[in-house]
């Protein structure tokens, strides 16, 4: 038996109101789990009001109990997303992640090297987890620096991929201060060292903005649930940045969004939940302490 359905009353079109928000673009790893990586720097994008574009390196297959593969695409593969994304949209600023590979970092270097001068560049070298474990390959460290240190306009390394990249043990306030000066020798126009992987540093970050330096101190947020929060903090200045805030206004403002996306983490799955990247739309609450 065909069905009828009710004719619909005459309705005037909406009217189209589009619009047009910054465009960034991040070159890194694919999270299957959606905690980190390109999954958690869209998501940050969004919820900055940033439209997101992405060149995927590598395919991981992962949950928040543990990566169990690692699948990098061919380098002809990046620089094509990378091509196809820079001959339409206007992108504002970008993001550099997990490349994992020498042949990725060359790249990504040819990547950045098709960028106007004016576009922020953020390098976020995903060479050591916060937990310790590697992630990019021995024999790509040389080339990291080599090609990718002197074109970033940012470097946001955490503790243990300072030590790696400047050579110097870093374990307390003065070795921050020491590393991120070395570490700006080697050619980023500033540095971004963040201190939660180091004892008693937690929630405090240490900026060199090219002529200074300052100490950031934000909220400790005492959760298990922080997958990802590397990601998105680099996610949430290249957004910033991209909406046109200067380097240290998008750090703090980047800083803030990821404190209050740490206290709504979500519990999810077995092991280390992701960060709640909606949490602006929540209800305002306290503050902590």
């Amino acid at each position: 038996m065909a069905l009828s359905f009710p004719a619909s009353p005459a309705r005037e079109p909406w009217p189209a109101r589009p619009l047009t928000p910054p465009v960034a673009l991040t070159i890194g790893g694919s999270d299957s789990g959606g905690g980190a990586g390109i999954q958690a720097d869209l998501k940050t994008f969004a919820a900055l009001q940033v439209h997101g574009c992405s060149a995927i390196t590598c395919v991981t297959a992962q949950n928040t109990r543990g990566v169990e593969r690692v699948d990098a695409l061919p380098p002809e593969a990046v620089a094509a997303q990378v091509a196809a994304v820079l001959d339409d949209l206007p992108v504002a600023a970008l993001k550099s992640g997990m490349l994992l590979n020498r042949s990725l970092i060359v790249a990504t270097a040819g990547a950045l090297a098709q960028l106007p001068a004016a576009v922020p560049r953020l390098i976020d070298p995903v060479m050591v987890s916060r937990a310790g474990a590697v992630l990019l390959e021995p024999e790509a460290v040389a080339a990291y620096v080599d090609l990718l240190l002197p074109a970033a306009d940012l470097l946001t390394p955490n503790i243990h991929e300072a030590r790696l990249l400047s050579g110097l043990a870093v374990a307390d306030a003065t070795g921050m201060e020491a590393a991120v000066l070395a570490l700006a020798a080697l050619g980023p126009r500033a540095v971004l060292l963040k201190g939660g992987g180091l004892p008693g540093f937690q929630g405090v970050d240490l900026l060199w903005d090219g002529t200074e330096l300052h100490w950031l101190r934000g909220a400790w947020v005492d959760t298990p649930h922080s997958h990802g929060s590397g990601c998105t903090l680099g996610a949430a200045i290249t957004a910033e940045l991209a909406r046109g805030k200067g380097l240290l206004e998008a750090v703090g403002a980047a800083k803030t969004y990821v404190e209050r996306s740490l206290r709504h983490a979500l519990a999810i799955g077995g092991g280390q939940g992701p960060l709640c990247h909606w949490s602006q739309q929540l209800e305002p609450d306290d503050p902590p302490g």
